[in-house]
């Protein structure tokens, strides 16, 4: 008999254990993610710090009573901070003019000093001259007035996003019911998400319409907060999640607060416009708490489609949408019939143009961001909110603007050249407090691109002859001005094969001739020779000290401005020069502020005296002898000759590159042409570059170049020719200056005590004729 053991067969879990377990599992993992999404929106919030971009202003107009000013130039300024003109100036930025007054209102600003409120002043204007200030309100004079600076720029964060951080008490009310009655209307009532509208969203999405919103203010602050722009099922789910979270930990007032200045508004070009602060400067040129009923609905009609909505794209749309707006408004009993008629009569008042953005001036706000980053962390200058003020001056920029744009087209015609093939860069500078008054990095000022004014480092030419003679003139006892420097041919061996022989540009020699005049006609063979008789380490450390922060190669071709320098580092060396030798790094940033207006730093100029007053004013001298007399004496068709400019032409090798560096009375500027590729322009420093000098500076209001006499400089007379003392009566003779001590001792023939003068004036005497006839 055979026996079968018998096997035990498992037990089968019933369906509905499992079905327990499995959601079990699924009720622990969506516990855990909606724990994860609660840590996320906690943290995330209630730390949230606003990125503002930093905010980048030209230096304030400040008007004085009794200062060379014009009518015109005051109302250059105005219009580029967009003043309005009307009849009766009474809001702040409006302005009126009958005849040689104008009368305006200032707007609120805060400066370094404090908050300065709108002022109501009318200025008199008479004879080239700001004759008086006095109040539209007292009748009170005033000896000054400031203006409200001009926003140049931003420096935006790292999402390229630009806010103006708002309040609820700063909100128009209209914006907030406008938003409640047409984006949420059971907002104060519903928990973050509203359950009909998204039933009628799920419907939409069902029947094949796509994937529909139904979302609430708080799901629309989620989505700009927390997700992307993404339209999935997925997402939504976790928006859900993530609006009742917020409705769970925060406020309806705290909620609203962030969605006023989180929600997406507008976009100028790479830039998107977050919250309804920056909103309003954008479409209307106005704060938030200034706009009123219509503007208010325009702003929030945007929020449902800026692109769709844009009124400056599209006003038909814009208008029926705010029209709509306010219809909502008036069934919602928020605004009374009367309000919604004057309403829905108004225009869309859009201004129009944006204000102007960080693209208008680049080479500018390059200068400004590489100043700040040697005290602010990157991300500081990017998100703070920082007010930045800089010594910018609008009337100074567009000169140089107009300047090169204009005369870089006339030059590549002159020279038939193709067009664009010329580029250019202009540096114009305070010449006392070194603060830059205009920048410009190539010929179209707009390109945010290559900044050839900072970056474009080219030989500078004979731009770096006046570091010689003030070498040599800084030693009196062996140069002074009435030196005689030998222009005749050198041949210098650098090595066993090569030997250099320096020429002059007309290919000829001169003989002995005077200092002033080997500068002033920029002599090379007169130069190389004086440098050499220096010593080259002793001409770099002048370099050096004039404000060239680089080391440069001492090779005998760097006495001809062998060596590559840029724009601005030329800008900063005849800087020094102009303000008698004393050194003050050329700055861009004057003031910056935090966002609410509570002063960070003031940029104070820091004086290091680099050279000694007298041989410095010496070299002024020789430096307007170029402009009276020598290579620069084309100027005189751009500035009267008593402004006594000083200045120097250069120009490099094969004519590739055209340089102008120079000063008036309280001007520096730097010019320079070239092009991108290093090829030849056929223009030395007076055809090219020199004249989009003068025609920048002719632009300018100018103060003539009369340097202050040191103690120690004398004046005499001095034959020229022969570099010995002479007298007025002299043919030919010149007063200059000296430094003490060295006026020559021995006597021209003409002079009256010198030897040959003093027998044939015995022999008359003798003979019976008067002395000295």
């Amino acid at each position: 008999m055979t026996s079968r053991s018998a096997r035990k067969r498992p037990r089968k879990q019933p369906a509905s254990r499992k079905f327990f377990q499995g959601l079990w599992i699924a009720l622990l993992l969506f516990s855990g993610y909606v724990l994860y999404l609660n840590h996320v929106v906690r943290t995330q919030f209630e730390t949230r710090s606003w990125e503002i971009p930093a905010r980048v202003y030209a230096r304030p107009m400040e008007l004085h009573s009794g200062e060379k000013l014009a009518p015109r130039q005051l109302l250059q300024e105005l219009r580029f901070l967009a003043y309005r003109q009307v009849d009766d100036p009474s809001a702040p930025g409006t302005y009126t003019r009958n005849g040689d007054d104008i009368d305006l209102v200032t707007r609120p600003f805060t400066f370094w000093d404090g908050r300065q409120s709108a002022q109501p002043v009318a200025l008199h204007f008479s004879d080239g001259r700001l004759a008086a200030i006095n109040s539209l309100t007292t009748g009170s004079a005033a000896a000054e007035v400031r203006l409200d600076p001009v926003l140049i720029g931003r420096i935006y964060p790292a999402d390229r996003s630009d806010r103006e951080l708002v309040t609820l008490a700063q909100t128009p009310p209209d914006i907030v019911n406008g938003l409640v009655s047409v984006e949420d209307r059971t907002f104060y009532t519903n928990w973050g998400i509203d359950p009909r509208g998204m039933a009628r969203a799920l419907w939409t999405t069902l029947r094949g319409h796509g994937i529909q919103g139904g979302s609430t203010l708080t799901q629309q602050l989620v989505k700009n907060v927390f997700l992307g722009p993404q339209r999935t099922v997925s997402r939504k789910f976790t928006e859900i999640i993530m609006a009742l979270l917020l409705n769970l930990h925060y406020s309806k007032q705290q909620v609203l607060n962030a969605y006023l200045n989180e929600v997406y508004l507008g976009q100028e070009g790479r830039h998107a416009i977050r919250g309804f602060g920056e909103a309003s400067k954008f479409y209307f040129d106005e704060s938030l708490s200034h706009i009123g009923l219509a503007k208010s609905a325009l702003l929030v009609a945007l929020v449902r489609g800026p692109s769709y909505y844009d009124p400056r794209q599209h006003p038909r749309r814009a208008l029926a949408r705010r029209d709509l707006v306010l219809k909502e408004l008036l069934q919602q009993r928020h605004i009374t019939r009367q309000q919604y008629i004057r309403a829905m009569a108004e225009p869309l008042g859009v201004a129009a143009m944006p204000p102007l953005t960080a693209s208008r001036y680049p080479a500018f706000l390059d200068l400004v961001r590489r100043e700040l980053l040697r005290d602010y962390p990157e991300d500081e200058l990017r998100g703070a909110g920082l007010r930045i003020i800089t010594t910018l001056d609008l009337e100074t920029q567009a000169a140089a603007e107009h300047a090169l744009e204009n005369r870089i087209t006339q030059l590549e015609a002159a020279q038939h050249l193709p067009r664009q093939a010329l580029e250019g860069a202009v540096v114009i500078t305070n010449s006392r407090t070194g603060s830059v008054q205009a920048i410009v990095g190539g010929r179209n000022p707009r390109f945010d691109g290559f900044d050839r004014a900072l970056d474009a480092f080219r030989p500078v030419g004979s731009l770096i002859k006046p570091a010689i003679y003030l070498t040599a003139l800084e030693q009196p006892d062996h140069y002074t001005l009435a030196t005689l420097l030998k222009d005749t041919p050198l041949e210098v061996r650098e090595s066993r094969n090569v030997v250099w022989a320096p020429r002059n540009y007309d290919r000829r020699f001169h003989g002995l001739v005077p200092l002033p005049l080997a500068l002033a006609n920029s002599y090379n063979v007169a130069t190389v020779r004086l440098g050499l008789g220096l010593g080259l380490p002793a001409v770099m450390d002048t370099v050096h000290a004039l404000g060239i922060k680089h080391p440069l190669p001492q090779y005998q071709a760097s006495l001809l401005g062998a060596d590559s320098l840029s724009p601005f580092e030329v800008a900063q060396m005849y800087q020094t020069l102009a303000n008698g030798g004393l050194r003050v790094p050329l700055r861009a940033v004057r003031d910056v502020l935090d966002a609410s207006g509570h002063p960070l730093q003031r940029f104070a100029p820091k004086v290091t005296e680099a050279a000694p007053a007298g041989p410095v004013y010496l070299l002024i001298y020789a430096l307007q002898q170029v402009v009276a007399q020598g290579t620069a004496a084309g100027l005189s068709a751009y500035l009267p000759a008593d402004l006594h400019v000083a200045g120097k032409t250069g120009t490099s090798q094969d004519l590739r590159d055209s340089w102008f560096a120079g000063f008036t009375g309280n001007h520096v500027a730097v010019a320079w042409i070239g092009r991108d590729n290093d090829g030849p322009t056929g223009l030395t420093g007076a055809m090219g570059a020199m004249s989009v000098w003068g025609s920048a500076m002719s632009r300018l209001r100018q103060q003539p170049l009369k340097p202050p006499r040191p103690a120690d400089i004398r004046m005499a007379w001095i034959d020229p020719q022969s570099g010995l003392r002479a007298d007025p009566e002299c043919t030919g003779a010149i007063r200059i200056p000296f430094i003490r001590g060295s006026v020559p001792v021995h006597r021209a023939p003409c002079a009256a005590r010198s030897p040959v003068r003093v027998i044939k004036n015995w022999f008359r005497t003798l003979f019976g004729h008067r002395p000295g006839t």
